[in-house]
């Protein structure tokens, strides 16, 4: 099993970690950290125009990252049926290119226990990215995800590995000028 603390000793290194999200399986590194977040921009092949998206642990956080938080969020997230990714419009000590140049940002608070478990102990929100290369389809599992990943992250996260569930990727919405919200993907 994975121990905690070789996670956290990976992540607060500048390091990039293979994991387990409540949707597919995601890269990840700490948010406040520009070093790592470039080398994850690099290992996808990402293109820096187009951002990357934080996890956060609870209600709280989600307060400490963005500024504008609306008002029925509490009650969307709670009632929401598939994890949703919400595009707030200011991100706060987030910097490009994590953020896109107008410092928006996807956020997503987890219900998985294990990540969860992560970002309680990093006290930051954990980047929250497909473990795939740029243009190429998400992983449904681990078993599909691509081996020039596996080997260049710095830690590969072991719970759930066997697990041959299809994932799906996040629901992503935004909301609107209206205060409405806008699914980009659903």
């Amino acid at each position: 099993m994975d121990n905690l603390e070789d996670i956290l000793d990976v992540l607060n290194n500048n390091g990039i970690i293979l994991y387990p999200t409540d949707t597919i399986w995601g890269l990840g590194c700490r948010s406040d950290r520009q070093d790592a977040v470039e080398k994850i921009f690099n290992l996808k092949k990402r293109e820096k125009s187009k951002p990357l998206s934080v996890l956060v642990s609870s209600l709280s956080m989600l307060h400490e990252t963005v500024l504008d938080v609306h008002p029925r969020i509490e009650t969307l997230l709670l009632y929401h049926t598939k994890p949703l990714t919400l595009i707030y419009k200011k991100a706060k000590n987030i910097q490009p290119p994590l953020a896109d140049q107008s410092g928006s940002l996807g956020v997503r608070l987890t219900s998985e226990p294990f990540c969860k478990k992560i970002i309680d102990a990093l006290g930051v929100p954990l980047v929250s990215t497909s473990a795939n290369l740029s243009g190429n389809p998400y992983p449904k599992n681990f078993k599909e995800i691509n081996m020039e990943l596996i080997e260049k992250v710095d830690y590969v996260v072991k719970y759930r590995q066997t697990e041959l569930t299809v994932s799906e990727p996040s629901v992503i919405a935004k909301f609107n000028k209206e205060g409405d919200l806008d699914f980009l993907r659903t």
